[in-house]
């Protein structure tokens, strides 16, 4: 994986460029872009970014805005529908974390506490020994995301926050993942038991838009969307409720990450592997 675009990797990794991301954070630009990109002014952007990232586009699309093209729904798609495969929520780039007796996880330089990235101490305990997987979405990933099970959700909960790249730069630089605007929510699925969900907005624009709430779902059914720019998934499971594949299990024990598509088979509910 490469460090990131060149915007990026200059905004994290030299003084002038934090210096430069800290007056972008502090400033409305996410306002003024969120205006442009639903904007037909927009448009133009298309074709470059398609041409950008090597996105394969049938040629009968259009699209009146940006955004429109950014959350545009895949044509097509299936997911694995045995009810012991836990499936991937999203397109993306995958790691997976152990959590520890204490709650928390690491990524690289950054250390994180749960209670931190839900703002709910007494919930976190209940995951303590667990697993951690988080889903990177690149700009060539469809930005629309899954339930990866049949079962219920509750309240969905907004966290107001900055919005920081999700980069692999950016996350050795600052723990974005607690930083970054974000919205968590527990699914109660059928197969894996409590599962949080967190969808974590990212630079410089980071609309997560949920779909539902205290509703029935069903394994494949869309939960949501996010606006531009690119974003991240995490999921939290109970200690022993997930084994993932061998083949993943073995390639992340590396600290790399791991190329996946929405519906994906990637793990089977503990004891049926």
């Amino acid at each position: 994986m490469s460090g990131g675009s060149p915007a990026v990797r200059f905004l994290y990794g030299t003084a002038p460029g934090r210096m430069m991301l800290k007056l972008i954070l502090n400033s409305r630009a996410d306002r003024l872009a969120v205006r442009f990109l639903r904007s037909p002014l927009s448009r133009p952007l298309v074709g470059w970014y398609v041409r950008r990232y090597d996105i394969p586009l049938d040629n009968r699309r259009s699209f009146r805005s940006f955004r429109e093209f950014f959350i545009r729904r895949r044509l097509g798609g299936t997911f694995d529908a045995e009810p012991s495969h836990l499936i991937s929520p999203c397109d993306g780039w995958l790691s997976a974390y152990p959590i520890r007796e204490d709650s928390s996880f690491s990524i690289k330089n950054s250390h994180y506490r749960l209670k931190d990235l839900v703002l709910d101490e007494e919930l976190v305990q209940e995951f303590q020994g667990g697993d951690c997987l988080i889903f990177r979405l690149c700009p060539s990933d469809y930005h629309r995301y899954c339930y990866i099970d049949n079962g219920y959700h509750r309240k969905c909960n907004y966290i107001p926050g900055t919005l920081h790249s999700v980069q692999p730069i950016a996350r050795e630089t600052y723990p974005v993942h607690v930083l970054n605007r974000r919205c968590w929510t527990m699914l109660a699925t059928e197969g894996f038991g409590t599962v949080i969900q967190v969808e974590v907005g990212a630079l410089i624009v980071g609309g997560i838009v949920n779909e539902h709430e205290h509703i029935r779902f069903s394994r494949g059914m869309e939960k949501g969307h996010f606006e531009p720019a690119g974003s991240t998934i995490i999921l939290l499971f109970r200690k022993g409720r997930i084994r993932l594949l061998p083949a993943l299990r073995d390639y992340l024990a590396h600290g790399g990450e791991y190329r996946v598509t929405q519906g994906m088979w990637i793990g089977t509910r503990e004891g049926h592997l």
